[in-house]
């Protein structure tokens, strides 16, 4: 990988090498396979990072670095950003290879979010190339990692248009807000095409259900033409768009449109489909014919916790987790309606995450014990999305997601 621009003359000598010495103890001499990327998942993260590339051409990248401001007031001198680029997960990352970005490294900072931008180029004959963001919280020592793939067997291209916030923010969310707008920049074209997608998707099976999920015997999908980029583009459909410049191409961008209070839940029978996790079927079935659906699910939680107290708690919590789930996970599927969000929801967040080209594993310590119990999703290629993951589903999962719902059920469950 050769790097061909930056910003010259970035730090001080001293500054340099306090700051390089920082980001090599943390990131250097290991591999993108062996780190921990827990923060992405953690619900107490003071900051969310992105990648987000655009193709130039055959070798060439232009990777936008997206720091999202989850905590008020975020400091640059908090945080030590860096990069790299790998050519698979097994390849050490050396010192040398290791980019510091300094603080006349940003191309903007906002309220919600510091943007760097560098170009980058992967040989023509290189199969895979992965980017890697880093970030060192300096106050407690959190470190932060994000990746995304560059040339992969299930990223053949990458998209050479961009979607962008009307501040010129890259669009870094999992979802849109129906009838909210974006802005597509392109330097190969004035039009995009658009497709929409207005289906609905099947809940996911318990981890321990091991018959194949129903597949849909067909996508409806309805062309909608074309449209300007530098324009702003409305989308007012709860669904998802498929965005594409090229439509014999195998890339394009999602945008997954969600109702106007996502991730958040706004109705009664959006809570009755989202307490399926931890009811039997019976109290599910019995919720759905209610007729009055909030007192319906006033008595389910008072019935759950016996304590009217421990029921407002539990209902902040369970919904807390959903609205994690979304904002994580969304993908064509809500985030909770996915198998990552399900497990989410109940299991919490993994103490350990780690990927490898093909999947993605989460490992939760078992309280009281030194047992380790372990979820792996397998990645999925599709043309929608290159982050599309199903749970590898097993019986040896039923004793403790029992276990956990029976926790749930019983108010006891904290994260």
């Amino acid at each position: 990988m050769k790097k061909i621009k930056s910003t010259p003359f970035r730090y001080t000598i001293a500054g340099l090498a306090v700051m390089l010495t920082t980001l090599i103890s943390s990131f250097g001499q290991t591999k993108l396979m062996e780190m921990n990327q827990n923060l992405r998942y953690s619900r107490y993260s003071r900051i969310a990072l992105k990648i987000i590339p655009l193709q130039e051409d055959e070798t060439t990248f232009t990777l936008q670095f997206v720091v999202d401001k989850i905590e008020e007031n975020a400091a640059f001198d908090n945080y030590l950003f860096s990069y790299t680029v790998v050519g698979s997960f097994q390849q050490e990352i050396t010192d040398e290879m290791i980019i510091a970005f300094d603080e006349g490294s940003l191309k903007k900072s906002t309220d919600r979010h510091f943007l760097f931008e560098e170009e980058v180029i992967v040989g023509s004959d290189q199969q895979e190339a992965y980017a890697v963001f880093m970030a060192k919280d300096t106050r407690q020592g959190d470190e932060y990692v994000y990746h995304i793939d560059l040339k992969s067997p299930f990223v053949p291209e990458v998209p050479t248009f961009g979607a962008y916030f009307g501040n010129d923010i890259p669009f870094d969310q999992q979802y849109l807000n129906v009838e909210e707008s974006l802005l597509f920049k392109s330097t190969r074209g004035v039009n995009l095409h658009q497709f929409y997608y207005p289906q609905e998707f099947p809940l996911p099976l318990p981890p321990m259900e091991t018959k194949p999920a129903p597949v849909a015997k067909e996508i409806e999908v309805d062309y909608r033409g074309t449209f300007l980029v530098n324009v702003p583009q409305s989308f007012d459909e709860k669904g998802y768009y498929y965005i594409q410049e090229d439509t014999t191409a195998s890339t394009g961008i999602l945008i997954k449109t969600a109702p106007k209070a996502f991730p958040r839940v706004s109705t009664w029978e959006e809570m009755i489909q989202m307490v399926t996790y931890i009811s039997t079927r019976q109290e599910h079935e019995n919720l759905l014919k209610a007729e009055n659906k909030k007192l319906a699910l006033d008595e389910y939680w008072i019935r759950l916790t016996r304590s009217e107290e421990k029921a407002k708690e539990l209902i902040k919590e369970y919904f807390r987790q959903i609205e994690f789930a979304n904002i994580l996970f969304t993908d064509f599927k809500e985030g909770w309606a996915t198998d990552r969000g399900m497990v989410y929801v109940i299991m919490g967040p993994p103490q350990e995450v780690y990927f490898e080209t093909d999947k993605e594993t989460w490992i939760y310590l078992a309280n009281n014990s030194n047992s380790r119990i372990t979820f792996t999703f397998a990645r999925i290629k599709t043309i929608l999305t290159p982050n599309y993951y199903t749970l590898n589903r097993s019986r040896v999962y039923q004793p403790e997601w029992f276990k956990t719902i029976t926790a749930w059920r019983n108010g006891m469950m904290a994260f």
